[in-house]
């Protein structure tokens, strides 16, 4: 095949590839750094042409132009598998719908539950043999691919080429359109802010993994406060398998901590689906071959997970109840983020053998009104969303301590998160579990001692 000749017989205008999208349709944009930024804004301008057109997306990096010029409008309906911050805000103004899922099963979901019409992604350039590169984000884009009925990509020489793994790479037979863009620079997050507290959290956290761990981090400051520290550490030949490889890892891997040698799957290489960070990280991804991108079921498919031993789990939440339920998505009905991985990674991490998962948070936060609540709670506000069940939580940390709900029975639980809540909000958390039929005379910390704790 002629890939150059194919490859021009391809190549619409962003203009020319939206006219193909017809009422009705529903479009699956490209997770996170492959979301198409040109396609989207030239449907944007097309938005009065057309209704009930469904879009899909994971993360759109920044604002989606489609998202923006819909809002007050039913033309066009916008869902999202994960919440960035400004889906957040769109979803508080009713522009933007959540899908629930756990992201190992996010492929699953194009195979049997879904159909699309159009899928859309932004891809690094054709290379020689024909094949465009998905660059950082992998996630669910072959599965998407598979199912759609006609698929255009935009190109950006911007873009990292990650190698794999498998399938991160669509071929030119398997397109039906080419977009080329301005090859503006990748969407880069800035720096975590990083507390005091967070490092607090982190060093408890730092001191229970061990030389050989396989690490995962979450989206955060306190993840990143993790893997800075890891960095500064004396922990040696770690390994990597995450979801998401953020700058943190750079850090580690700069420091000497990363060999990858102890894992006993994908040995030598840092595994993940996707990447987002600086563009110092995108840079240490290009053509790096110690790095391997891979679909999600194949990064979060919970065996594999376990099959590496070691797996430190690192992630935060929003709010704990007493009974040890961890929410990490919404608040009330308020929609924040999504489920993600967390749910994956504990589970994986647990059954890894010498294995751990954490959940990590400050013991409180301030509310609208300026003063400060406590996120471990009685209960969880109605509408609040359950992201890990209480079977699964294995180890809680705040500022004030770290414990592991496994085996405990819900009075056990109880005491343990008092113990380590805000000294402030103890005695009505012990009132609460009394209230609740979870707290026994036989209860090591009474009211008195939370008190003056």
């Amino acid at each position: 095949m002629d890939y150059a000749r194919t490859y021009t017989s391809k190549k619409l205008s962003a203009e020319a590839a939206v006219e193909l999208v017809s009422s009705g349709d529903w479009i699956d944009y490209g997770a996170f750094l492959c979301a198409p930024k040109v396609l989207d804004a030239a449907l944007a301008k097309r938005i009065d042409s057309l209704t009930d057109v469904k879009i899909r997306t994971l993360a759109f990096p920044g604002t989606s132009a489609v998202a923006a010029a819909s809002q007050g409008s039913d033309k066009i309906i916008y869902n999202s598998w994960h919440f960035s911050g400004a889906e957040r805000k769109l979803h508080d103004s009713g522009s933007c719908h959540f899908i629930p899922f756990v992201y190992h099963e996010g492929p699953s979901h194009y195979r049997r539950n879904i159909n699309v019409d159009v899928c859309m992604l932004r891809t690094g350039p054709m290379d020689k043999f024909g094949y465009f590169n998905y660059g950082a984000a992998n996630s669910c884009s072959r599965s998407a691919i598979e199912n759609a009925k006609l698929v255009i990509i935009e190109v950006s020489e911007t873009m990292p080429r990650c190698l794999g793994g498998y399938h991160e790479s669509v071929h030119i037979s398997e397109i039906d359109y080419v977009v080329e863009t301005d090859n503006a620079p990748a969407f880069a997050l800035p720096n975590p802010v990083i507390s005091d507290t967070d490092k607090k959290i982190a060093e408890l956290i730092v001191n229970e993994i061990k030389d050989g761990a396989c690490i995962q981090l979450g989206i955060g400051g306190m993840p990143n406060a993790v893997g800075k520290l890891i960095a500064e550490s004396d922990l040696k030949n770690l390994g990597v398998h995450t979801e998401m490889l953020a700058d943190a890892y750079l850090d580690m891997y700069k420091s000497g901590k990363i060999t990858n040698l102890n894992k006993l799957t994908d040995p030598g290489k840092m595994v993940y689906t996707f990447a987002l960070g600086s563009s110092e990280l995108y840079e240490f991804l290009d053509d790096n071959p110690c790095c391997a991108s891979y679909p999600v079921d194949y990064t979060n498919n919970l065996q594999r997970i376990s099959s590496n031993p070691g797996v430190i789990s690192i992630n935060n939440a929003l709010e704990l109840d007493l009974f040890g339920q961890v929410s990490s998505e919404s608040s009330g009905n308020r929609h924040i983020t999504g489920t993600g991985g967390q749910f994956d990674f504990a589970y994986g991490a647990y059954h890894s053998l010498g294995g751990k998962s954490f959940i990590c948070l400050t013991a409180t936060t301030k509310g609208k009104d300026g003063k400060l609540k406590s996120r471990i709670r009685p209960a969880f506000e109605t509408g609040t969303i359950v992201t890990l069940p209480r079977t699964i939580t294995n180890y809680v940390v705040t500022e004030f301590g770290i414990i592991n709900l496994k085996g405990k029975s819900t009075w056990e639980r109880a005491e343990a998160l008092i113990s380590i809540a805000h000294p402030d909000f103890r005695d009505e958390l012990v009132r609460d579990a009394e209230r609740m039929g979870i707290w026994t005379k036989s209860n090591k910390i009474d009211a008195r001692y939370l008190a003056a704790s």
